[in-house]
């Protein structure tokens, strides 16, 4: 029988064996380009930009996020139940208490950041704190505690490097093939450019695809793992349906951003419409809420 220790360890071992198969990627398009260029100049500047660019953001991601989403310091006194359940899990979870912040915003969610646990915060918006009762908090808050004790913000930073390296990588190989470069005296059948172009112009939406792929499996993991550190997933299960029912009242978060929405609990744009609903979890950075309580919970007889 399927359990939460089995939920576990299957969303490690899916979430590596993605990230295994996106370096494979990224290696198999780094060689096709350096090939065709016949130098690797180019590639190793692609490679300098992208991982600058990512490495800056992973060691700031808390400054970044809390701009982004205009977070700020929860007030001890005015806060104190939420500081008090932050402390008691952190000390259950054997973390350092992390900073906690609280966004002004209705809609319910919460997130959490920072590059380790000793730079670790955790933010709820006060539409959380209003709609949910003291239990149903300790089950969010032990999610995000997950996320910090599981590295997920490292995972979702190599994630976002690789994802930008095939996006740098692809257009610059178009542009050579459309402005000229590369070895053209190459006896090459004309069938293996059209095919190279069609991969190149597909990699950064696989690459994304991948990337909310990775994003699905930690929140299934920081769920599994959040319920074991309460050792009652009831709390958050509960938490989860009324999120999900109140965000469809409200609608979105205010600040919500596609930089940061796979960091929150629950997509932070409410309810899918239009083209994103027809596609349904394809382009999602969260599995369905229905999935994630039926995991927390089991098969109900």
């Amino acid at each position: 029988m399927a359990t939460l220790y089995t939920y576990q360890n299957s969303n490690i071992r899916k979430t590596w064996l993605l990230m295994t198969f996106f370096f494979l990627v990224v290696i198999a398009i780094g060689w096709a380009i350096s090939w065709y260029m016949d130098s690797q100049l180019f590639l190793y500047i692609a490679v300098i930009i992208a991982v600058s660019m990512n490495v800056y953001s992973y060691w700031n991601s808390d400054k970044l996020v809390i701009r982004l989403t205009g977070a700020y310091e929860a007030d001890s006194v005015r806060f104190r139940e939420l500081h008090n359940i932050v402390e008691n899990l952190a000390i259950t979870a054997g973390l350092p208490k992390p900073r906690v912040y609280v966004v002004d915003d209705v809609s319910p969610n919460a997130f959490a950041t920072g590059r380790d646990p000793e730079h670790g915060v955790v933010a709820v918006t006060t539409g959380l704190v209003a709609l949910l009762n003291r239990t149903e908090l300790e089950g969010v808050i032990a999610h995000e505690l997950s996320h910090i004790g599981n590295r997920d913000i490292l995972v979702s930073t190599v994630a976002v490097v690789l994802a930008g390296f095939v996006a740098i990588l692809s257009d610059f190989f178009i542009r050579m093939l459309f402005y000229g470069g590369g070895n053209r005296d190459r006896n090459i059948h004309p069938l293996v450019y059209v095919f190279g172009l069609i991969a190149i112009i597909l990699a950064p939406i696989a690459a994304s695809l991948i990337q909310m792929a990775i994003s699905r499996k930690r929140e299934f993991l920081a769920d599994a793992s959040g319920a074991l550190l309460t050792r009652y997933p009831d709390g958050l299960a509960s938490a989860l349906q009324k999120i999900s029912q109140s965000a469809e009242a409200v609608g979105g978060m205010k600040r919500a951003s596609h930089a940061t929405s796979h960091l929150f609990i629950a997509d932070p744009f409410g309810k899918k419409k239009g083209i994103s609903a027809m596609l349904g979890n394809l382009f999602k950075t969260h599995p369905p809420v229905e999935e994630r309580i039926q995991a927390l919970l089991g098969p109900q007889i």
